[in-house]
């Protein structure tokens, strides 16, 4: 197990059941973190949840059902997470989802609020509900992981660039809370957005063998970028992109 900033850390990781939250489960788990991932599919975080604890050799590694969609759950389920083990030095935001258009004409608005749900209100809902013990702790960290068409959008991607934009401006602003709350020694914590132009996994390799995915971040990689996030200073990271691809 790892004894570096992570070591006895508790991380919850909203989204764990997909590929980039198996990668970050298994990864914060791996550096001595006590994990608690979250999912909207039972089947997908159990399986996830079972592979991070047996691939750290059995940390702590717990999940929990829960609608982020639903302000009330997610305020209960943080306010779980801190009485069960005393703190919250994280909260990993890996909710995602995308819907885009041949052109900018064809643009439904119907995309707009299928990702509006998911790109900008679990945000909302996470970080409020985890701000003030992110706050209490002395190396709690909030992080969104982004997508560069939200600096350079396309024709086709108008709703989901505007989406995680948002999701952005949400995040900046808790990194200001941050700020302030630090005072004049500066923030013990910080929100920190992660850019990264698509992800990729092995069944997408698998399944496209002679693919490139150029540009895009495998995410046994964003697992390792989530995880170096408590390696550096609150002061260095809060408010700040940090990009794990080329900048538009």
């Amino acid at each position: 197990m790892g004894n570096g900033a992570l070591s006895g850390a508790v991380i919850a990781v909203a989204g764990a059941g997909g590929p980039a939250g198996r990668a970050a489960l298994i990864r914060l788990a791996e550096a001595g973190a006590t994990v608690v991932g979250a999912d909207n599919d039972p089947e997908r975080l159990a399986e996830a949840v079972d592979a991070a604890s047996y691939a750290s050799g059995g940390a702590t590694v717990m999940g929990e059902p829960v609608d982020l969609l639903d302000l009330r759950s997610t305020h209960e389920w943080a306010a779980r997470v801190e009485k069960d083990f005393g703190r919250v030095d994280g909260l990993v935001h890996l909710v995602g989802g995308w819907r885009g258009s041949e052109t900018f004409t064809k643009t439904s608005l119907d995309d707009w609020d299928f990702l509006e749900l998911l790109l900008i209100r679990t945000v909302q809902h996470t970080s409020l509900a985890f701000h003030e013990a992110l706050q209490r702790s002395d190396r709690g960290r909030y992080v969104l992981i982004s997508a560069a068409g939200a600096s350079s959008p396309t024709a086709g991607n108008a709703a989901y660039a505007a989406g995680k934009a948002a999701a952005e401006a949400w995040t900046l602003s808790m990194a200001d809370f941050f700020r302030k709350a630090g005072g004049p020694d500066g923030p013990t914590s910080a929100a920190v957005i992660l850019v990264v132009k698509a992800l990729v996994h092995e069944a997408m390799r698998a399944d496209r063998p002679h693919a490139k995915f150029a540009g895009f971040t495998d995410v046994k990689d964003l697992a390792e970028a989530i995880a170096d996030v408590w390696e550096k200073p609150a002061a260095e990271v809060n408010g700040h992109r940090l990009w794990l691809t080329e900048k538009p």
